[in-house]
């Protein structure tokens, strides 16, 4: 097998290292280009997406969960919580079992920030696993899986089973 075989990335050189990590940078860069537009018109950053991002895939999720989902202090969440609780995105309840507890879920204007800013990064990612294909698709969530903690893996597991790739074209 070549040197980019399969054989030849069992030793990967700091090059090709190097170049995985540009590739990530100017992904994500490019990835989060569409969603930082339409944030910034609302006053809003990543941090905001990333809490209506994971409020809307987790209707009801605590305030707890959401600190180790995102790994950040309890007063940084405080300050993206407070602007999305008072523009109206986002809903505290008291838990049912604990009142202490907060549950969090977007509001019919949340979800439809979320919706379009989902939508502008499902056309990224769409295009790309098209061109690249199945199998392509398949070795990226595998890539992916292995740069992640343990604990970020043991939360995205349980939902791989079910999601080989499509067929190319058929990505929606």
């Amino acid at each position: 097998m070549d040197a980019r075989g399969t054989a030849g990335l069992l030793f990967l050189r700091e090059e090709e290292i190097r170049l995985a990590m540009e590739l990530l940078f100017y992904g994500y860069r490019d990835f989060t280009a569409g969603p930082d537009a339409i944030l910034e018109e609302l006053g809003m950053g990543r941090a905001h997406h990333r809490v209506l991002y994971f409020v809307g895939r987790h209707p009801g999720i605590t305030v707890s969960e959401l600190l180790a989902i995102l790994a950040i202090t309890k007063q940084s969440l405080g300050r993206v919580l407070k602007p999305l609780v008072d523009g109206g995105y986002v809903t505290q309840t008291q838990g049912r079992s604990d009142r202490r507890q907060r549950l969090l879920a977007l509001t019919a204007k949340g979800e439809a920030l979320e919706r379009r800013l989902f939508e502008r990064q499902r056309e990224t990612l769409a295009r790309a696993f098209r061109e690249a294909g199945g199998p392509a698709v398949e070795g990226f969530r595998k890539v992916m899986l292995g740069i992640m903690g343990p604990e970020a893996r043991a939360r995205i597991g349980s939902r791989m089973a079910g999601t080989a790739p499509r067929p190319a074209g058929k990505v929606a």
